[in-house]
Protein backbone atom coordinates (compact mmCIF):
# COMPACT_ATOMS: atom_id res chain seq x y z
CA UNK A 1 0.00 0.00 0.00
CA UNK A 2 1.01 3.60 -0.60
CA UNK A 3 2.94 5.12 2.28
CA UNK A 4 1.14 7.81 4.26
CA UNK A 5 2.39 10.30 6.82
CA UNK A 6 0.83 8.20 9.57
CA UNK A 7 2.33 4.94 8.33
CA UNK A 8 5.75 6.59 8.04
CA UNK A 9 5.59 7.62 11.71
CA UNK A 10 4.49 4.13 12.72
CA UNK A 11 7.31 2.57 10.70
CA UNK A 12 9.81 4.90 12.32
CA UNK A 13 8.63 4.10 15.85
CA UNK A 14 8.80 0.39 15.17
CA UNK A 15 12.08 0.34 13.26
CA UNK A 16 14.31 2.83 15.10
CA UNK A 17 17.17 1.22 17.00
CA UNK A 18 19.57 2.30 19.77
CA UNK A 19 22.42 2.68 17.29
CA UNK A 20 20.51 5.53 15.64
CA UNK A 21 21.05 7.69 18.73
CA UNK A 22 24.13 9.89 18.45
CA UNK A 23 26.35 10.80 21.39
CA UNK A 24 24.88 14.30 21.36
CA UNK A 25 21.30 13.01 21.50
CA UNK A 26 22.14 10.59 24.33
CA UNK A 27 23.92 13.33 26.28
CA UNK A 28 21.14 15.89 25.88
CA UNK A 29 18.32 13.46 26.61
CA UNK A 30 20.02 12.18 29.78
CA UNK A 31 20.26 15.79 30.98
CA UNK A 32 16.52 16.10 30.32
CA UNK A 33 15.74 12.89 32.22
CA UNK A 34 17.77 13.96 35.25
CA UNK A 35 16.24 17.44 35.33
CA UNK A 36 12.72 16.08 34.90
CA UNK A 37 13.15 13.62 37.79
CA UNK A 38 14.39 16.43 40.04
CA UNK A 39 11.51 18.70 39.04
CA UNK A 40 9.07 15.84 39.70
CA UNK A 41 10.57 15.19 43.12
CA UNK A 42 10.29 18.78 44.30
CA UNK A 43 6.87 18.94 42.64
CA UNK A 44 5.72 16.11 44.89
CA UNK A 45 5.77 18.61 47.77
CA UNK A 46 3.01 20.78 46.27
CA UNK A 47 -0.68 21.02 47.13
CA UNK A 48 -1.85 20.22 43.61
CA UNK A 49 0.22 17.01 43.65
CA UNK A 50 -1.44 15.98 46.95
CA UNK A 51 -4.86 16.45 45.36
CA UNK A 52 -3.90 14.31 42.36
CA UNK A 53 -2.41 11.58 44.56
CA UNK A 54 -5.48 11.44 46.81
CA UNK A 55 -7.66 11.07 43.73
CA UNK A 56 -5.54 8.29 42.24
CA UNK A 57 -5.37 6.28 45.45
CA UNK A 58 -9.13 5.87 45.22
CA UNK A 59 -8.74 3.82 42.05
CA UNK A 60 -5.40 2.06 42.46
CA UNK A 61 -5.98 -1.68 42.13
CA UNK A 62 -2.77 -3.04 40.58
CA UNK A 63 -0.26 -0.99 42.55
CA UNK A 64 3.14 -1.69 40.97
CA UNK A 65 4.48 1.71 39.90
CA UNK A 66 6.25 4.24 42.13
CA UNK A 67 5.23 7.81 42.91
CA UNK A 68 7.65 10.75 43.06
CA UNK A 69 8.61 11.73 46.59
CA UNK A 70 6.50 9.07 48.31
CA UNK A 71 8.60 6.05 49.35
CA UNK A 72 6.44 2.98 49.76
CA UNK A 73 3.49 4.44 47.84
CA UNK A 74 2.63 2.69 44.58
CA UNK A 75 -0.25 3.07 42.14
CA UNK A 76 -1.49 1.32 39.03
CA UNK A 77 0.84 2.14 36.11
CA UNK A 78 -1.32 4.69 34.30
CA UNK A 79 -2.29 6.49 37.51
CA UNK A 80 1.34 6.59 38.62
CA UNK A 81 2.18 8.18 35.25
CA UNK A 82 -0.63 10.71 35.76
CA UNK A 83 0.43 11.60 39.30
CA UNK A 84 4.10 11.94 38.39
CA UNK A 85 3.17 14.05 35.37
CA UNK A 86 1.23 16.40 37.64
CA UNK A 87 4.26 16.61 39.95
CA UNK A 88 6.55 17.45 37.04
CA UNK A 89 4.48 20.47 35.98
CA UNK A 90 3.11 21.48 39.39
CA UNK A 91 5.58 24.38 39.65
CA UNK A 92 6.06 25.03 35.92
CA UNK A 93 9.69 24.07 36.53
CA UNK A 94 10.05 21.52 33.70
CA UNK A 95 12.01 21.81 30.47
CA UNK A 96 10.75 23.63 27.37
CA UNK A 97 11.48 23.07 23.70
CA UNK A 98 11.00 25.03 20.48
CA UNK A 99 8.42 24.98 18.99
CA UNK A 100 6.87 25.56 22.39
CA UNK A 101 6.06 22.53 24.53
CA UNK A 102 7.22 20.71 27.69
CA UNK A 103 8.55 17.47 26.20
CA UNK A 104 10.02 15.44 29.07
CA UNK A 105 7.14 15.55 31.53
CA UNK A 106 4.74 14.16 28.93
CA UNK A 107 6.93 11.12 28.24
CA UNK A 108 9.17 10.20 31.18
CA UNK A 109 6.48 9.35 33.79
CA UNK A 110 4.81 6.91 31.37
CA UNK A 111 8.10 5.14 30.68
CA UNK A 112 9.00 4.92 34.36
CA UNK A 113 5.60 3.42 35.19
CA UNK A 114 5.63 1.05 32.20
CA UNK A 115 9.10 -0.22 33.13
CA UNK A 116 7.81 -1.27 36.53
CA UNK A 117 4.66 -2.77 35.02
CA UNK A 118 6.43 -5.23 32.73
CA UNK A 119 7.24 -8.72 34.06
CA UNK A 120 10.86 -9.51 35.02
CA UNK A 121 11.53 -11.48 31.83
CA UNK A 122 10.69 -8.50 29.60
CA UNK A 123 12.12 -5.57 31.55
CA UNK A 124 13.63 -3.00 29.12
CA UNK A 125 17.26 -2.15 29.66
CA UNK A 126 18.58 1.38 29.96
CA UNK A 127 19.29 1.74 26.26
CA UNK A 128 15.76 0.61 25.41
CA UNK A 129 14.47 3.21 27.85
CA UNK A 130 16.65 5.97 26.39
CA UNK A 131 15.55 5.08 22.87
CA UNK A 132 11.85 5.11 23.79
CA UNK A 133 12.31 8.48 25.50
CA UNK A 134 13.87 9.92 22.34
CA UNK A 135 11.10 8.45 20.18
CA UNK A 136 8.64 10.38 22.33
CA UNK A 137 10.64 13.58 21.86
CA UNK A 138 11.04 13.06 18.11
CA UNK A 139 7.32 12.55 17.50
CA UNK A 140 6.46 15.68 19.49
CA UNK A 141 9.00 17.77 17.62
CA UNK A 142 8.03 16.52 14.16
CA UNK A 143 4.33 17.17 14.78
CA UNK A 144 5.00 20.72 15.98
CA UNK A 145 7.03 21.47 12.88
CA UNK A 146 3.97 20.74 10.72
CA UNK A 147 2.44 24.11 11.65
CA UNK A 148 3.82 27.65 11.78
CA UNK A 149 1.28 28.33 14.54
CA UNK A 150 3.14 25.94 16.84
CA UNK A 151 6.30 28.08 16.76
CA UNK A 152 4.71 30.91 18.75
CA UNK A 153 3.60 31.13 22.37
CA UNK A 154 0.21 29.35 22.33
CA UNK A 155 -3.17 31.04 22.44
CA UNK A 156 -5.76 28.27 22.01
CA UNK A 157 -4.51 25.02 23.58
CA UNK A 158 -1.61 24.00 25.78
CA UNK A 159 0.82 22.19 23.41
CA UNK A 160 1.94 19.35 25.71
CA UNK A 161 -1.70 18.32 26.15
CA UNK A 162 -1.71 17.64 22.40
CA UNK A 163 1.75 16.73 21.12
CA UNK A 164 2.74 15.40 24.54
CA UNK A 165 -0.07 12.85 24.44
CA UNK A 166 1.13 11.73 21.01
CA UNK A 167 4.73 11.56 22.23
CA UNK A 168 3.75 9.50 25.25
CA UNK A 169 1.84 7.07 23.02
CA UNK A 170 4.81 6.74 20.65
CA UNK A 171 7.36 6.31 23.46
CA UNK A 172 5.27 3.71 25.29
CA UNK A 173 4.53 1.87 22.05
CA UNK A 174 8.27 1.64 21.46
CA UNK A 175 9.01 0.47 25.00
CA UNK A 176 6.28 -2.20 24.72
CA UNK A 177 7.62 -3.34 21.30
CA UNK A 178 4.31 -2.86 19.49
CA UNK A 179 4.00 -3.80 15.82
CA UNK A 180 4.00 -1.15 13.11
CA UNK A 181 0.21 -1.35 12.80
CA UNK A 182 -0.23 -1.10 16.55
CA UNK A 183 2.04 1.97 16.64
CA UNK A 184 -0.18 3.67 14.06
CA UNK A 185 -3.31 2.81 16.05
CA UNK A 186 -1.69 4.09 19.26
CA UNK A 187 -1.16 7.47 17.58
CA UNK A 188 -4.74 7.46 16.32
CA UNK A 189 -6.18 6.62 19.73
CA UNK A 190 -3.98 9.23 21.42
CA UNK A 191 -5.30 11.94 19.08
CA UNK A 192 -8.78 11.29 20.47
CA UNK A 193 -7.51 11.76 24.02
CA UNK A 194 -5.59 14.99 23.44
CA UNK A 195 -6.17 18.67 24.11
CA UNK A 196 -6.61 21.25 26.88
CA UNK A 197 -7.53 24.96 26.59
CA UNK A 198 -5.12 27.74 27.51
CA UNK A 199 -7.76 29.30 29.79
CA UNK A 200 -6.63 26.88 32.49
CA UNK A 201 -3.09 28.22 32.47
CA UNK A 202 -2.09 29.83 35.77
CA UNK A 203 -4.49 27.57 37.70
CA UNK A 204 -4.14 24.28 39.56
CA UNK A 205 -5.65 22.60 36.50
CA UNK A 206 -2.61 23.32 34.30
CA UNK A 207 -0.44 20.54 35.81
CA UNK A 208 -3.21 18.13 34.85
CA UNK A 209 -2.31 18.84 31.21
CA UNK A 210 1.04 17.09 31.65
CA UNK A 211 -0.41 14.40 33.89
CA UNK A 212 -3.11 13.60 31.36
CA UNK A 213 -0.72 13.72 28.41
CA UNK A 214 1.62 11.10 29.83
CA UNK A 215 -1.20 8.95 31.22
CA UNK A 216 -3.48 9.06 28.18
CA UNK A 217 -0.65 8.41 25.72
CA UNK A 218 0.29 5.42 27.86
CA UNK A 219 -3.33 4.23 27.80
CA UNK A 220 -3.48 4.67 24.02
CA UNK A 221 -0.50 2.34 23.59
CA UNK A 222 -2.03 -0.21 25.98
CA UNK A 223 -5.32 -0.13 24.07
CA UNK A 224 -3.52 -0.55 20.74
CA UNK A 225 -1.59 -3.49 22.18
CA UNK A 226 -4.90 -5.14 23.00
CA UNK A 227 -6.28 -4.73 19.50
CA UNK A 228 -8.07 -1.39 19.50
CA UNK A 229 -7.93 0.34 16.12
CA UNK A 230 -8.11 3.98 15.04
CA UNK A 231 -8.02 5.98 11.82
CA UNK A 232 -4.88 4.87 9.92
CA UNK A 233 -4.58 8.38 8.41
CA UNK A 234 -4.74 10.31 11.68
CA UNK A 235 -1.62 12.41 10.93
CA UNK A 236 -2.39 12.97 7.25
CA UNK A 237 -4.06 16.10 5.91
CA UNK A 238 -7.36 14.80 4.53
CA UNK A 239 -9.55 17.58 3.06
CA UNK A 240 -12.96 17.73 4.71
CA UNK A 241 -12.08 15.35 7.55
CA UNK A 242 -9.70 16.62 10.21
CA UNK A 243 -7.37 14.25 11.99
CA UNK A 244 -4.49 15.71 13.95
CA UNK A 245 -4.98 18.84 11.83
CA UNK A 246 -7.98 19.67 14.04
CA UNK A 247 -5.53 21.19 16.52
CA UNK A 248 -3.84 23.55 14.04
CA UNK A 249 -5.21 26.18 11.67
CA UNK A 250 -2.28 25.62 9.31
CA UNK A 251 -1.14 22.00 9.02
CA UNK A 252 1.30 20.66 6.44
CA UNK A 253 2.45 17.16 7.45
CA UNK A 254 5.45 15.40 5.97
CA UNK A 255 6.44 11.73 6.15
CA UNK A 256 9.04 10.71 8.71
CA UNK A 257 11.75 8.76 6.98
CA UNK A 258 12.62 5.27 8.11
CA UNK A 259 15.71 5.50 10.32
CA UNK A 260 19.05 4.80 8.72
CA UNK A 261 22.64 5.02 9.82
CA UNK A 262 22.44 8.77 9.18
CA UNK A 263 19.10 9.59 10.80
CA UNK A 264 19.33 12.91 12.63
CA UNK A 265 17.01 13.34 15.59
CA UNK A 266 15.59 16.81 16.17
CA UNK A 267 17.29 16.90 19.56
CA UNK A 268 20.59 16.80 17.66
CA UNK A 269 19.77 20.11 15.97
CA UNK A 270 17.64 21.76 18.68
CA UNK A 271 18.77 21.65 22.30
CA UNK A 272 16.39 22.11 25.22
CA UNK A 273 15.76 25.00 27.64
CA UNK A 274 16.13 24.23 31.36
CA UNK A 275 14.55 26.61 33.86
CA UNK A 276 16.55 28.10 36.72
CA UNK A 277 13.44 28.94 38.74
CA UNK A 278 9.87 27.57 38.79
CA UNK A 279 7.88 29.78 36.43
CA UNK A 280 6.69 30.05 32.82
CA UNK A 281 9.62 30.16 30.40
CA UNK A 282 8.84 33.72 29.29
CA UNK A 283 9.56 34.92 32.82
CA UNK A 284 13.23 34.02 32.47
CA UNK A 285 13.85 36.84 30.02
CA UNK A 286 12.33 39.56 32.20
CA UNK A 287 14.00 38.23 35.35
CA UNK A 288 17.46 38.36 33.78
CA UNK A 289 16.69 41.83 32.41
CA UNK A 290 15.46 42.94 35.85
CA UNK A 291 18.56 41.56 37.59
CA UNK A 292 20.75 43.40 35.09
CA UNK A 293 19.05 46.76 35.67
CA UNK A 294 19.03 46.14 39.43
CA UNK A 295 22.83 45.94 39.37
CA UNK A 296 22.93 49.22 37.45
CA UNK A 297 20.62 50.79 40.01
CA UNK A 298 22.78 49.66 42.94
CA UNK A 299 25.88 51.08 41.25
CA UNK A 300 23.92 54.30 40.68
CA UNK A 301 22.33 54.71 44.13
CA UNK A 302 24.45 52.53 46.42
CA UNK A 303 21.52 50.24 47.27
CA UNK A 304 18.16 49.22 45.86
CA UNK A 305 15.74 51.96 46.95
CA UNK A 306 12.24 51.57 45.43
CA UNK A 307 11.31 55.09 46.54
CA UNK A 308 13.67 56.50 43.89
CA UNK A 309 11.73 54.75 41.10
CA UNK A 310 8.84 56.58 39.44
CA UNK A 311 7.93 54.03 36.73
CA UNK A 312 8.97 50.50 35.76
CA UNK A 313 8.59 49.91 32.01
CA UNK A 314 8.41 46.30 30.81
CA UNK A 315 8.91 45.70 27.10
CA UNK A 316 7.48 42.25 26.45
CA UNK A 317 5.73 40.33 23.66
CA UNK A 318 1.94 40.19 23.43
CA UNK A 319 0.75 37.10 25.28
CA UNK A 320 -2.40 37.59 27.28
CA UNK A 321 -2.16 34.68 29.70
CA UNK A 322 1.26 35.73 31.02
CA UNK A 323 0.45 39.45 31.19
CA UNK A 324 -0.93 39.55 34.74
CA UNK A 325 -0.53 42.92 36.54
CA UNK A 326 -1.57 41.79 40.04
CA UNK A 327 -1.41 37.99 40.52
CA UNK A 328 -3.20 36.68 43.61
CA UNK A 329 -2.02 33.04 43.70
CA UNK A 330 1.21 31.13 43.22
CA UNK A 331 0.06 29.79 39.84
CA UNK A 332 -0.87 33.26 38.62
CA UNK A 333 2.47 34.59 39.88
CA UNK A 334 4.36 31.94 37.89
CA UNK A 335 2.58 33.32 34.80
CA UNK A 336 3.09 37.05 35.39
CA UNK A 337 5.73 39.14 33.65
CA UNK A 338 5.05 41.93 36.13
CA UNK A 339 5.40 39.82 39.26
CA UNK A 340 8.63 38.12 38.21
CA UNK A 341 10.26 41.37 37.15
CA UNK A 342 9.35 43.07 40.43
CA UNK A 343 10.33 40.07 42.57
CA UNK A 344 13.75 40.04 40.89
CA UNK A 345 14.14 43.79 41.42
CA UNK A 346 13.13 43.61 45.07
CA UNK A 347 15.00 40.45 46.12
CA UNK A 348 17.85 40.14 43.64
CA UNK A 349 16.71 36.62 42.75
CA UNK A 350 13.69 34.46 41.93
CA UNK A 351 13.41 30.99 43.46
CA UNK A 352 11.06 28.52 45.11
CA UNK A 353 10.29 30.90 47.96
CA UNK A 354 9.31 33.72 45.61
CA UNK A 355 5.94 32.05 44.99
CA UNK A 356 4.95 31.44 48.60
CA UNK A 357 1.77 33.23 49.71
CA UNK A 358 3.75 35.40 52.12
CA UNK A 359 6.04 36.56 49.31
CA UNK A 360 3.29 37.21 46.79
CA UNK A 361 1.29 39.50 49.07
CA UNK A 362 4.11 41.65 50.44
CA UNK A 363 3.26 45.35 50.60
CA UNK A 364 6.63 46.40 49.15
CA UNK A 365 6.09 44.09 46.18
CA UNK A 366 2.60 45.48 45.62
CA UNK A 367 4.04 49.00 45.62
CA UNK A 368 6.48 48.01 42.87
CA UNK A 369 3.69 46.37 40.84
CA UNK A 370 1.74 49.66 41.03
CA UNK A 371 4.62 51.34 39.17
CA UNK A 372 4.71 48.91 36.23
CA UNK A 373 3.79 50.01 32.71
CA UNK A 374 3.77 47.43 29.91
CA UNK A 375 4.81 48.09 26.32
CA UNK A 376 4.72 45.71 23.35
CA UNK A 377 7.38 46.66 20.77
CA UNK A 378 6.60 45.37 17.28
CA UNK A 379 9.95 43.58 17.08
CA UNK A 380 9.31 41.64 20.30
CA UNK A 381 7.36 38.65 19.02
CA UNK A 382 5.71 35.94 21.14
CA UNK A 383 8.17 33.25 20.15
CA UNK A 384 10.66 31.56 22.47
CA UNK A 385 13.34 31.67 19.80
CA UNK A 386 12.94 35.38 18.99
CA UNK A 387 11.53 37.25 21.99
CA UNK A 388 13.41 39.44 24.44
CA UNK A 389 12.74 41.05 27.80
CA UNK A 390 13.54 44.65 28.67
CA UNK A 391 13.11 46.41 32.01
CA UNK A 392 13.58 50.18 32.26
CA UNK A 393 13.56 52.12 35.54
CA UNK A 394 12.41 55.73 35.17
CA UNK A 395 13.70 57.53 38.24
CA UNK A 396 12.28 60.63 39.93
CA UNK A 397 15.58 62.33 39.13
CA UNK A 398 14.82 62.02 35.43
CA UNK A 399 17.49 59.38 34.83
CA UNK A 400 16.60 56.13 33.08
CA UNK A 401 18.31 52.79 33.71
CA UNK A 402 17.69 49.87 31.31
CA UNK A 403 18.36 46.15 31.36
CA UNK A 404 17.71 43.84 28.42
CA UNK A 405 17.91 40.08 27.90
CA UNK A 406 17.89 38.42 24.47
CA UNK A 407 18.96 34.96 25.68
CA UNK A 408 18.69 33.91 29.32
CA UNK A 409 21.04 31.40 30.95
CA UNK A 410 19.42 28.00 30.43
CA UNK A 411 18.03 28.77 26.96
CA UNK A 412 19.04 26.36 24.18
CA UNK A 413 21.34 29.07 22.81
CA UNK A 414 22.97 29.40 26.25
CA UNK A 415 22.67 25.95 27.87
CA UNK A 416 23.08 25.29 31.57
CA UNK A 417 26.51 23.92 32.41
CA UNK A 418 26.79 20.42 33.85
CA UNK A 419 27.50 21.98 37.23
CA UNK A 420 24.39 24.19 37.08
CA UNK A 421 22.15 21.31 36.02
CA UNK A 422 23.45 19.08 38.80
CA UNK A 423 23.04 21.88 41.33
CA UNK A 424 19.41 22.31 40.29
CA UNK A 425 18.73 18.56 40.44
CA UNK A 426 20.36 18.10 43.84
CA UNK A 427 18.51 21.10 45.25
CA UNK A 428 15.15 19.85 43.96
CA UNK A 429 15.68 16.23 44.98
CA UNK A 430 16.89 17.18 48.47
CA UNK A 431 13.36 18.21 49.40
CA UNK A 432 12.32 14.54 49.52
CA UNK A 433 15.40 12.29 49.21
CA UNK A 434 18.55 11.73 51.31
CA UNK A 435 21.92 12.57 49.78
CA UNK A 436 22.93 8.97 49.04
CA UNK A 437 19.80 8.33 46.98
CA UNK A 438 20.26 11.59 45.13
CA UNK A 439 23.77 10.61 44.11
CA UNK A 440 22.57 7.13 43.11
CA UNK A 441 20.09 8.70 40.67
CA UNK A 442 22.78 11.01 39.25
CA UNK A 443 25.07 8.05 38.62
CA UNK A 444 22.28 5.85 37.23
CA UNK A 445 21.10 8.45 34.70
CA UNK A 446 24.66 9.28 33.70
CA UNK A 447 25.22 5.60 32.90
CA UNK A 448 21.71 4.86 31.67
CA UNK A 449 22.84 3.10 28.50
CA UNK A 450 24.59 0.49 30.67
CA UNK A 451 21.65 -0.18 33.00
CA UNK A 452 20.44 -3.78 32.70
CA UNK A 453 16.94 -3.09 34.07
CA UNK A 454 15.43 0.38 33.58
CA UNK A 455 12.79 -0.22 36.26
CA UNK A 456 15.59 0.30 38.81
CA UNK A 457 15.42 3.98 37.91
Amino acid sequence: PEETVTSSFASFIHAVRPEHLSKTVCHRSKRMILDSIGVGLVGSTTHVFDIALQYCRLYSSVAVSSVYGKPGVKLSPTLAAFTNGVATHSMDFDDTWHPATHPSGAVLPALLAASQMLPPSTKPNGMDFLLAFNVGLEVQGRLMHFSTEAHNIPKRFHPPSVVGTMGSAAATAKLLSLSTAQCAHALGIAASLAGAPMANAATQAKPLHIGNATRLGFEAALLAARGMEANPLILDDIPGCSGFSAFYSVYQPKPLSTPSDHHEFLLEKQDIAFKRFPAHLGMHWVVDAALSVRNLFINYAGSFSPSLIRTIVLKIPVSKYINRPFPSSEHQARHSFQFNACAALLDGEVGLGSFAESSIHRQELRELLDKVVVEHPEDNVANFDKMYGEVALLLHSGDVLTGKCDTFYGHWRKPLSKESLLKKFRSNASHVLPEEKIETIVTMVDNLENLSDSSQL
